[in-house]
């Protein structure tokens, strides 16, 4: 017979959430040497969960040497909390053991899918908003925040087609999403705008509608313009450069309506030199301390 202990207590938080209005960039292995020799500064990193779901090697060694002195947001992109299938326990066992590891500050997801049968597609695709797919997302949501045993953020996502069956606004649907599960909102600006764009409707009426006052992480990237078959405009969810000017813009009016919100920069493809990056950051900061954020010195954590 094993004898038994009291509850196994879980490492505090090195950087408790909420960790200000600040602003980070995605962490990439090229940028590595330029982040340790800088030390310790303002802001955040955000690292994609299923880059570093082995037991050990170079990545980990890396990652542990960033969160030594830095807040951590991990980003998931393969939960496909969307998919009507259940969740793979073992990809959820894989995140759960990532969140002890590192305690983030930050642990966000999609609303996709990208899995079918035993099909797994390397792509974040879009739902129909329906009563049959708010359950299933719903019940999703509830068991990864069960086992990670803290809520997620959900980020809205970019679409490039819309379902003829879908009954409910996208805003509402994540919405409803949020007060039934108590789960938290990333916006991801360059969703709206990419998507808006594609479809033909108001990013600002989005943004209206969206509820802002759940949002606990936004994001901001690149796009690619171009042009579908009948000559239309075509955006495409790249994060392969600088963040638009129209997106900035979006940006400015979502942070004046919710004040300082952590904002992360993220650039995925033709990674550019490590000073590109931090200028994306420090426009966005910018933006965030015009909203009168103050942080204390010695809070203040490099990205």
């Amino acid at each position: 017979m094993t004898a038994t202990t009291g509850p196994v207590r879980p490492t505090p938080l090195r950087f408790p959430l909420p960790i200000g209005g600040v602003a980070g960039t995605s962490f990439k292995h090229e940028h590595l040497g330029a982040i340790l020799e800088a030390g310790r500064q303002r802001g955040f990193f955000e690292v994609h969960a299923e880059n570093y779901m082995g037991a050990g090697g170079p990545p980990h060694r890396a990652l542990e040497a960033i969160r030594r002195y830095h807040p951590l947001s991990l980003h998931g992109v393969c939960m496909s909390i969307g998919g009507p299938q259940p969740l793979d326990k073992a990809h959820l066992a894989r995140f759960r053991g990532l969140v002890a590891r590192y305690q983030p500050a930050l642990v966000s997801e999609h609303l996709a899918w990208s899995t079918h049968a035993t099909s797994f597609f390397n792509d974040l695709l879009p739902l129909p908003y329906t009563a049959a797919t708010l359950r299933h997302v719903c019940d999703h949501i509830d068991q990864m925040q069960e086992a990670i045993r803290r809520p997620i953020l959900l980020e809205n996502p970019s679409t490039y087609l819309a379902f003829a069956e879908s009954t409910i606004s996208e805003t509402d649907f994540i919405r409803s999403v949020a007060e039934r599960t108590g789960c938290s909102l990333l916006l991801d600006v360059n969703n709206v705008f990419v998507s808006a764009t594609n479809h033909g409707f108001s990013a600002l009426d989005y943004l209206a509608d969206f509820p802002l006052s759940r949002v606990g992480e936004i994001h901001l990237a690149g796009h690619d313009a171009q042009s579908d078959d009948d000559g239309e405009p075509l955006l495409i969810d790249s994060h392969d450069g600088p963040v638009a000017d129209a997106v900035w813009k979006l940006y400015e009016i979502v942070i004046e309506r919710c004040g300082p919100v952590p904002t992360l920069i993220e650039w995925d493809s033709k990674i550019p030199d490590w000073p590109v990056l931090q200028a994306e950051a420090a426009a966005a900061q910018a933006i965030l301390d015009r909203c009168g954020i103050t942080v204390p010195a010695e809070d203040r954590h490099a990205a």
